[in-house]
C-alpha cells in the first residue's frame, strides 16, 4: 500500500534518528532494541523511569547511541513539549517518529467511570497527538522526508466487545494516521498505522476490567487462553520495522487481525452476527458484577 515512494527493506534504520515512546516495556522496548540491533540512533521515552533505563542500557551494551531519554508522561503536552525542546536543541530532527506508549480499560457503558473514558483519550489519542505536534513539524521543514508509526489495535478496526472507551482512542489515532497519509506524502513522510490483535505485553496483565475482579481464578484461566494466543513483542516490533521500510500503510502484527478486518469490510452482515455472539460468549466469560445505581454514577449538579 505504498503511496508515491517506496524504500528498500535492508539497512533502512542504520544511522536514522528514532524516537520511540513506551519504550520501557512490551512493543515499545522491543522495538527500541531492535533499533537499536539494526544501527538506529535513539531517542526514548516512558512513564517507567526505571524501566526506562533498563532499556537505555540494553540499547547501549547493543551498540546504540542513546543521546537524550526522559521519563515523562505522554497525556501532558508540558512534558513533551519540553522533552522535544531540549532534543532539538542539541539535536536533528527525527528521521523516524514511534507513538507506542498507550493503555488500556476495558467495560461497559453503565460500569466505566469517567475517569477510564477520559484516560483512554488523554494517553492513546492525546498524548500521539503532543508528540506529532512537536516533532513532526521539524521534520516538515528539515526537508529530509522521515517516518510516522501510530500504533492502533485491532481495536481501532473492529468492534470488540467492552472496548467502547479503548476504541474510541484507537479508532481516532486510526482516522488521524490516515489524514496525515496523505496530508504529509508531499514532504516524503511516510506514515504508518499499527493495528496488532493479543501481545504478550504487560498490558494483559494490567488492563483494568470494570466490575470484573482480575483475582477470581477463572477471570485468570480466560486472561491466560487469551494470552495463548498472543503474539511475542520482540515479533511485533519485527512486523513494524518490516513495514515502516517498505513504507505500509496498515501494519498488522499477526494475520487473525488482517482476516477479521477483511471479514467486516466484505460481508458486513455476517461480521454483525459473528460480533453479537462473540459479545456474549464475551461477557459470559467474564462475569461482570452488578452495574452501580445510576444515581452513583451522576456527577453532582450544581444548585439552583
Amino acid at each position: 500500500m505504498a503511496l508515491g515512494f517506496s524504500r528498500p527493506s535492508g539497512g533502512y534504520f542504520t544511522g536514522k534518528r528514532c524516537l520511540v515512546t513506551g519504550a520501557a516495556s512490551g512493543i515499545g522496548r522491543a522495538t527500541a532494541l531492535r533499533l537499536a540491533t539494526d544501527g538506529a540512533e535513539l531517542y526514548l521515552t516512558d512513564r517507567n523511569a526505571d524501566g526506562l533505563e533498563l532499556t537505555v542500557a540494553d540499547a547501549t551494551a547493543l551498540g546504540a547511541a542513546v543521546p537524550v531519554h526522559r521519563a515523562l508522561d505522554i497525556s501532558d503536552y508540558g512534558q513533551v513539549a519540553a522533552f522535544a525542546a531540549e532534543v532539538h536543541a542539541g539535536h536533528p530532527s527525527m528521521d523516524v517518529v514511534l507513538n507506542i506508549a498507550g493503555v488500556s480499560a476495558w467495560g461497559t457503558v453503565d460500569r466505566l467511570t469517567h475517569e477510564q473514558w477520559s484516560k483512554m483519550i488523554a494517553i492513546n489519542l492525546m498524548g500521539p497527538i503532543h508528540v506529532i505536534e512537536t516533532f513532526v513539524p521539524p521534520m516538515v521543514a528539515a526537508g529530509r522526508g522521515g517516518h510516522l508509526v501510530n500504533v492502533s489495535s485491532a481495536a481501532g478496526l473492529v468492534a470488540l466487545p467492552w472496548h467502547a472507551a479503548y476504541s474510541a482512542s484507537k479508532y481516532g489515532l486510526r482516522g488521524l494516521s490516515e489524514v496525515l497519509r496523505f496530508d504529509l506524502a508531499r514532504q516524503g513522510i511516510g506514515v504508518s498505522v499499527v493495528v496488532p490483535g493479543a501481545v504478550k505485553t504487560p498490558l494483559v496483565d494490567t488492563v483494568e476490567i470494570a466490575g470484573v475482579d482480575r483475582e477470581d481464578p477463572g477471570i485468570a484461566r480466560w486472561v491466560d487462553r487469551f494470552s495463548g494466543h498472543a503474539v511475542s513483542p520482540e515479533r511485533a516490533a519485527e512486523k513494524i520495522l518490516a513495514g515502516v521500510a517498505k513504507n505500509r500503510y496498515l501494519i498488522y502484527t499477526s494475520p487473525d487481525i488482517r482476516a477479521l478486518y477483511a471479514f467486516k469490510r466484505l460481508a458486513w452482515w455476517p461480521y454483525s452476527v459473528a460480533m453479537r455472539q462473540v459479545n456474549v460468549i464475551f461477557t459470559r466469560a467474564l462475569r461482570p458484577s452488578p452495574a452501580p445505581l445510576a444515581g452513583h454514577r451522576q456527577l453532582e449538579s450544581h444548585p439552583e
